[in-house]
């Protein structure tokens, strides 16, 4: 099995999914982690728009006192960069992150890659937790 952890440095894990520069592949067989990767990630860095286009209002953003209730990452757009986001991890079962928006939540699930937000920083402890059955998926970090 392949976990994947967005990353920035290749240690810890990164705080948001989406802006990440890379994931940490770690191949876990019979409760031993066997081997780690890194391999680059597209993200709001890689994509070709200004800072401004990020922010759109589809993908679900507070504008003012106004909140799409659709949650982060639900725009058309948005979806176009998950897809590409998720295609470096098709063989991976399993991505960690210590926070994402709920489109890319959705798409990863929907990918048939299981998301989980965590609050471990450190790649190899929250790897070892999933290995140990403790590892908690706070989706109350989703944005």
């Amino acid at each position: 099995m392949r976990i994947a952890a967005v990353s920035d440095d290749g240690k810890t894990i990164s705080a948001h999914f989406g802006r990440a520069t890379q994931y940490v592949v770690v191949q876990v067989e019979d409760g031993k982690i066997l081997s780690q990767e890194q391999r680059e990630k597209p993200g709001h860095h890689t994509f070709n728009q200004q800072k401004t286009d990020h922010y759109d209002h589809h993908d679900g953003h507070a504008h003012g006192d106004h909140k799409h209730n659709e949650g982060h990452g639900m725009g058309e757009g948005a979806r176009s960069r998950h897809v590409q986001m998720v295609e470096v991890i098709r063989d991976c079962q399993v991505v960690l992150s210590r926070g994402m928006g709920r489109g890319a939540y959705q798409h990863l699930q929907q990918a048939g890659v299981q998301p989980i937000v965590t609050d471990i920083v450190e790649i190899q402890d929250a790897v070892q937790a999933w290995i140990n059955g403790t590892l908690v998926d706070h989706t109350d970090r989703l944005h």
